[in-house]
């Protein structure tokens, strides 16, 4: 029985399973991907979710800031819109400022300077967000715990916060919801590391209640009232803008991206294999995570998962102190303590690693993946040699959004 599974930028692989062996094609959204996100956004605050029109929302002397998470495709020109409208609604462009992760900046993603045409290109400011910079922090409140909430001083001092953000499944391990592109993004380097610690998710990867509730409190403590969300689409691509309100948004996008990414498997199986569709911005190690992540809970234990990917890029901290310890646990306990940046990341790897034998087809170099005791395929040939042993089967495209249930 032969099955498709596409990867990376322009990729495919077709599987011969045995017959019956199919339980399911998980990951195919059902929504069309926009001709034009930056039209998309501008539309949609044209006609805010629950929230007045910006030219009675904002005045002109508003400084406004714009946090922009990561990982928010098409985000250049997604935030030179949001510029656009703002303009329109008679916010002068000196009192706009852009405020980037530090990942973002040095990758140059984000800048919409290069999208907006005349002198107002010039007068926006674009900041990037570096956590170890005291000076550029201040103190919002204290946490229930006693513990200080530190944040950006952009945010802080700005009349209108608007968050830009990427909508994901509740269970996506490191989101912790839309008020997640305001904190712990722009926040100090103790709290950052404090939401990268293992123990901030559950069982599945699926992020703990209590953090989650800590940023809508960050959020709600900022007055942050207007959002503007993107519902991901397959590889680079984009299903839809949402903006309004808060919790407007988050109904919305909640139910678009339940609609798009929603599915179900009938049982699991003993083999999984994954995709992650998209070009470089998409073949990261945190979308590799979320892929493990959602393959691991429909994978038999003892079985099988299999990820397909152009990832190339050098691994985190955490993910080379896992391939140069021989044990993993005691890696693990070096993780816990040492909060590194891809410290979620590891923390799924070695679950999977668990519960299933991992096989990888990516642009790694084969020795890495082989300490980190994933088995590396080179070629299609031999994920379709593996795919013949197994009995059962669910192909997982677009892993990292794909929100797949078991009936049973």
């Amino acid at each position: 029985m032969p099955a498709i599974l596409r990867y990376g930028a322009d990729s495919s692989v077709r599987l011969e399973l045995r017959d019956g062996a199919l339980l399911a094609e998980c990951g195919a959204p059902r929504a069309k991907p926009l001709d034009d996100p930056a039209l998309a956004t501008w539309r949609a605050l044209a006609e805010p979710l629950d929230y007045p029109p910006l030219q009675r929302g904002t005045t002109p002397g508003d400084r406004v800031v714009l946090p922009l998470d990561q990982g928010v495709p098409h985000a250049s020109e997604i935030v030179a819109a949001v510029i656009r409208s703002l303009l329109e609604a008679g916010v002068e462009a000196d009192g706009v400022t852009v405020l980037r992760t530090q990942a973002d900046a040095e990758a140059d993603i984000g800048d919409p300077r290069p999208w907006l045409a005349g002198q107002s290109s010039e007068r926006i400011t674009v900041l990037s967000h570096v956590p170890t910079h005291r000076s550029d922090l201040a103190y919002l409140a204290a946490m229930d715990v006693g513990e200080p909430i530190f944040l950006n001083r952009a945010i802080t001092d700005a009349d209108v916060v608007l968050p830009i953000g990427c909508f994901h499944r509740r269970a996506a391990p490191g989101y912790f919801g839309i008020h997640s592109a305001v904190f712990p993004a722009f926040s100090d380097q103790r709290t950052i590391q404090r939401f990268r610690s293992p123990t901030v998710i559950g069982a599945g990867g699926r992020p703990r209640r209590k953090p989650g509730k800590l940023v809508d409190q960050v959020g709600w403590l900022l007055g942050v009232m207007l959002t503007v969300q993107v519902i991901p689409g397959p590889g680079d691509r984009i299903l839809g803008v949402v903006a309004g309100q808060t919790d407007a948004v988050r109904r919305r996008a909640r139910r678009l991206y339940r609609a798009a990414w929603g599915s179900s498997a009938p049982r699991r199986a003993n083999l999984v294999v994954a995709g992650i569709e998209g070009g470089s911005g998409q073949q990261t190690w945190d979308n590799l995570g979320r892929a493990l992540a959602s393959a691991t809970t429909l994978v038999e234990e003892g079985g099988a998962i299999a990820v397909c990917c152009d990832l190339a890029a050098e691994p985190g901290p955490a993910v080379r102190q896992l391939a140069a310890t021989r044990a993993r646990e005691e890696a693990m306990r070096w993780i816990r303590e040492k909060r590194p940046d891809d410290a979620i990341l590891a923390t799924l790897l070695a679950r999977a690693l668990d519960r299933a034998t991992v096989y990888l087809l990516s642009r790694l170099d084969e020795s890495l993946v082989e300490e980190l005791d994933i088995t590396p395929l080179a070629q299609h040939d031999e994920l379709v040699r593996l795919a013949g042993l197994h009995d059962s089967c669910i192909l997982l495209a677009n892993a990292p959004h794909a929100m797949v249930s078991l009936t049973r």
